[in-house]
């Protein structure tokens, strides 16, 4: 009796498990369907950023360094600081999550982000791959989310540098409203207060974060995309 039990589970069990399994999209359809399927194009996000972010997404997922292996963030520093350019996709729901503003670096360029650096004192933003960390209280800026830069050479000093992701008022729409661009960090994705919460408990403890501009140097260095 217990042998029929098991084999009748097992025939239960086995068409859900496979249905799961088969419902997890590859590489190819989520390159092609996602990005199309939210009209990510006309929300702004350029389609070679996606592209990229994808591709470095399932070469880290196959490394084993996403703990988090559906969520994904990009922030498309090819729009202007006055686009909400910041994109929280889940790409096996295929949902948009969060598209909101978010801040460059001082020393990165005014309404358009510009120049980019890892060089601690420089103010400047870093692009390429990280990883999310752990959520912290900070007594400047309050709740944040740690940021751990993969790329040598590009971004791996973001702890050093302390770049992380926090709320700023400077971030916000009404700052545009006044002084017709977004304000500017000391280099950290600045998110505006109200969303900061929100966002870092949906991409915390190890989701993939890609901070997109065209630029041949990263492209040719990236040790992620390459």
């Amino acid at each position: 009796m217990r042998k029929i039990f098991l084999v009748i589970l097992l025939l239960i069990i086995y068409p859900v498990l496979n249905i799961a399994v088969s419902e997890e999209p590859n590489l190819t359809d989520v390159k092609s369907d996602v990005y199309s399927f939210l009209n990510l194009s006309q929300l702004g996000l350029s389609k070679e950023a996606y592209q990229f972010a994808v591709k470095g997404f399932y070469k880290l997922r196959e490394q084993g360094q996403l703990l988090n292996s559906s969520v994904l963030t990009i922030i498309d520093f090819s729009q202007s600081s006055n686009n909400k350019r910041l994109y929280v996709i889940d790409l096996y729901k295929r949902a948009l999550l969060f598209n909101t503003y978010v801040a460059h670096g001082k020393n990165t360029g005014n309404e358009y982000a510009e120049k980019f650096s890892n060089i601690p004192g420089t103010l400047q933003s870093s692009l390429g791959f990280y990883i999310t960390e752990n959520m912290a209280i900070g007594s400047k800026v309050g709740l944040s989310l740690i940021l751990k830069g993969l790329e040598k050479g590009i971004n791996d000093k973001a702890r050093e540098r302390e770049i992380i992701i926090h709320g700023a008022d400077y971030a916000t729409e009404d700052f545009i409203k006044k002084n017709g661009r977004l304000g500017r960090s000391f280099g950290c994705p600045s998110l505006p207060p109200d969303l900061i919460k929100p966002v870092a408990e949906s991409i915390k403890d190890g989701t993939c974060l890609f901070i997109y501009k065209h630029d041949d140097n990263y492209i040719n260095k990236s040790t992620v995309l390459n």
